[in-house]
């Protein structure tokens, strides 16, 4: 993620009539409905069409991306359609996917429906399973060339970096938050150069909510945090409960993953760290982000003395777990 310390924010401008201008600069009749869904790093709207099904208007972040890092996170999701793997890649409109309108480049998706799996059902668990192993079969072909690696150095040491040099932690919490991650940023650097993993093409933020199931399928959408990275990341976030409980759902996980694609078992080492990384990225995240008012609105609890402490007392608890034996699936 980009760092974002300019006054103001970069959406401003657009406004429901400027979206329904974008959209209808490509052909199309808005009926004007637009809807507002629920997005904060780019801005995300359901527009009515006349005679015709509603579009997802899916407007970047200026300057987060390149355009051909946004293309190539496009072609990526249009190749596992094309594959018959249930994603949503956007719309081919005038020879490109990518688009621009007043200073915003935007791209249309078809509109799906569904609701996040049930991840305590094995049955969707084995089904999410086979989605991901033909994902990851076709991730493992080449790496990206464009987009970014998932990394210490990106997720937690620039993050890091950004709240101490920023003013973010509160006085009196600087001492141990400065201590706790500077260990924390050394043990993640160990733990992922001690396994050497495959670097592949991943979805990479698939947590349950960028899934929708329907017709006993799960389609999978939002690609627009896709990075290079080891294939557990893309599995550890549908694990919830206790040891025993995530140890079984992996486990079913895996028996549909290895139908189209291996698993390197060495991978499971990774997990720990990689929640350590995302807890620091998302703190981080949310640092760099504050100036958009959609982010006070949406997260009032951020960047409050209770929070900080939380965050902390979370990632002393992620040190402790550093420590423990990885998964094991038998």
């Amino acid at each position: 993620m980009s760092d974002e310390t300019q006054t103001g924010h970069p959406y401003e401008t657009l406004t429901p009539d400027l979206v329904m201008d974008a959209v209808e600069h490509l052909g199309y009749t808005c009926d004007a409905r637009v809807f507002a869904l629920n997005s904060y790093e780019n801005r995300v709207y359901q527009v009515g069409i006349e005679e015709q099904a509603p579009l997802i208007a899916k407007f970047y972040r200026p300057e987060r991306w390149s355009n051909e890092q946004i293309l190539e996170e496009h072609r990526f999701s249009q190749a596992l359609f094309d594959l018959g793997v249930s994603v949503v890649p956007p719309s081919q409109l005038n020879e490109s996917t990518l688009h621009e309108y007043a200073g915003f480049r935007f791209a249309l998706y078809p509109r799906q429906g569904g609701h996040a799996p049930t991840l305590d059902n094995f049955d969707h668990l084995l089904s999410l399973g086979r989605a991901l192993g033909r994902i990851h079969a076709l991730g493992q072909v080449s790496p990206f060339a464009e987009r970014p690696e998932l990394d210490t150095e990106s997720f937690a040491q620039a993050s890091y970096d950004f709240l101490l040099g920023n003013d973010f932690i509160p006085q009196s919490l600087i001492p141990a938050y400065e201590t706790l991650g500077r260990d924390l940023i050394e043990r993640c650097r160990s733990i992922l150069g001690k396994v050497n993993y495959q670097r592949i093409r991943l979805h990479g933020d698939c947590h349950p909510g960028n899934i929708l199931w329907r017709d006993d399928t799960a389609h999978f959408v939002d690609f627009d945090d896709a990075r290079n990275g080891p294939a557990i990341q893309d599995l550890w976030m549908l694990l919830s409960g206790d040891r025993p409980q995530q140890t079984a759902q992996l486990a079913e996980i895996l028996e549909g993953y290895q139908e189209f694609c291996d698993f390197d078992s060495a991978e499971l080492l990774l997990i720990e760290a990689l929640r350590t990384l995302r807890l620091m990225h998302y703190a981080g995240w949310l640092a760099r982000r504050w100036h958009d008012p959609a982010f006070p609105h949406s997260f009032p609890w951020f960047n409050t003395e209770r929070y900080w402490a939380e965050h902390i007392l979370e990632l002393r608890e992620q040190l402790a777990a550093l420590d423990e034996p990885a998964l094991s699936v038998y």
